[in-house]
């Protein structure tokens, strides 16, 4: 194969990844991985990826995994347990427009956005439109840096060969300066305090935070009592315990539990794993990478600059990230935690700042906001994130 078609497919395959996850992330993985193997690989070879990549005991229990995730998310608001736990959170209302919008970030189902948009427009009575549409989707996405159970991050993580664990200390100094710039532009000026009608419960706000707890909780414990054991085994059970206490504390009967399913489309999520190891398998195996390693590119332009800009463009994080760690392991070898979290974080700051994320064009259609006046909002905390990125890259 001669490096002016290897190169023609590859280009071809990110562009169609790239069309083709607007529509269905899934899809866009294996026709990616497809055209790629075509333009680079034999038939035999290309087979043998796919075939390798649907076997891999590691990858079915990481997929399992995922699939489950957005099932404990539509039982946790499905049975009212999501809607206790803000109810019973009885903290101040800067806390409350932060954490409300977070905590039900943590659901990953679309159009998550409308469910925290009424919580901040209620509690946020004096502050402008503008200001509760960036805050929604600024606080909404905070916890994607740090909660070991976002697909989102297991899969990125996964892409790169890393222990969930070692990366969530570096990722946890960008979440606290990402609330420390969500407070500055969108909380600094708020005043008042939260009004409750209903009585505190102690119980309605323990129960569904034990849900949410439990898997990573489950997944850490069983890693470092048993080191032998495939990690991807220990997210699978922790999600699995997770789902089964929602189901049983929320008394979800079969029925409601079909209902979850089919809203919830699992397949899908757990459909995007095996998709973007196919793609990442595909494109180990192909000329590509001994292509790359000849073409001059920096590391932080690599993973700050062209990181954002794919983040933006796709309004995905998954996405990206299929394509710059295989193309940084190319280039530069393994790629480290710190340079992970980096990586990871200005991806996340195109994500949240692009309206083709779902979320932006939501929030600014619930709270009328024109996407100019969205971007004024938010613009500026994501610009003073994305040179602190480049910065600490350099250093």
């Amino acid at each position: 194969m001669s490096p002016f078609l290897a190169w023609i497919g590859f280009f071809v395959s990110l562009a169609m990844l790239l069309v083709i996850s607007r529509k269905s992330l899934m899809a866009s993985m294996f026709v990616g991985a497809l055209i790629l193997g075509v333009f680079t690989l034999s038939p035999s070879e290309l087979a043998w990826e796919l075939w390798s990549s649907f076997v891999d005991l590691s990858v079915i229990l990481l997929a399992l995994a995922v699939g489950l995730i957005p099932l404990i998310g539509g039982g946790l608001s499905q049975s009212g347990q999501m809607d206790d736990l803000v109810r019973n959170m009885r903290i101040g209302k800067k806390a409350f427009l932060a954490f409300s919008p977070a905590l039900v970030g943590m659901l990953p189902m679309p159009g998550g956005a409308l469910l925290s948009a009424p919580l901040i427009e209620k509690a946020g009575k004096g502050m402008s439109q503008e200001k509760k549409a960036g805050l929604n989707v600024w606080f909404r996405h905070v916890l994607y840096l740090v909660y070991p159970l976002s697909p989102a991050l297991i899969v990125s993580i996964k892409l790169a060969d890393l222990d969930i664990y070692q990366v969530l200390p570096y990722l946890a100094s960008f979440l606290v300066f990402s609330v420390a710039l969500g407070y500055f532009f969108f909380l600094r000026s708020v005043r008042g305090r939260m009004e409750y009608k209903q009585k505190f419960s102690l119980k309605k706000l323990l129960t569904p935070l034990t849900v949410i707890v439990i898997a990573p909780l489950l997944d850490f414990l069983i890693k470092a009592l048993f080191p032998g054991l495939v990690k991807e085994a220990a997210t699978l059970i922790g999600v699995a315990a997770s789902l089964t206490l929602v189901i049983a504390v929320g008394r979800i009967g079969l029925k409601e539990f079909c209902q979850i399913f089919r809203k919830s489309k699992p397949w899908d999520f757990a459909l995007i794993i095996v998709g973007m190891m196919v793609f990442y398998n595909v494109f180990k195996a192909s000329s590509i990478p001994e292509l790359i390693a000849e073409v001059q590119i920096t590391p932080e332009i690599l993973c700050v600059v062209v990181g954002f800009l794919l983040g933006f463009a796709t309004g995905r994080i998954q996405v990206p990230a299929a394509i710059i760690i295989p193309l940084f392991a190319t280039k530069f070898g393994a790629m480290s935690a710190p340079v992970f979290a980096i990586t990871f974080f200005s991806i996340f700051l195109g994500y949240v700042l692009t309206p083709v994320h779902p979320c932006v064009a939501l929030s600014a259609k619930f709270f009328s906001v024109d996407l100019k006046d969205f971007f004024k909002e938010v613009g500026p905390p994501a610009l003073i994130a994305f040179v602190i990125s480049f910065i600490l890259f350099l250093i």
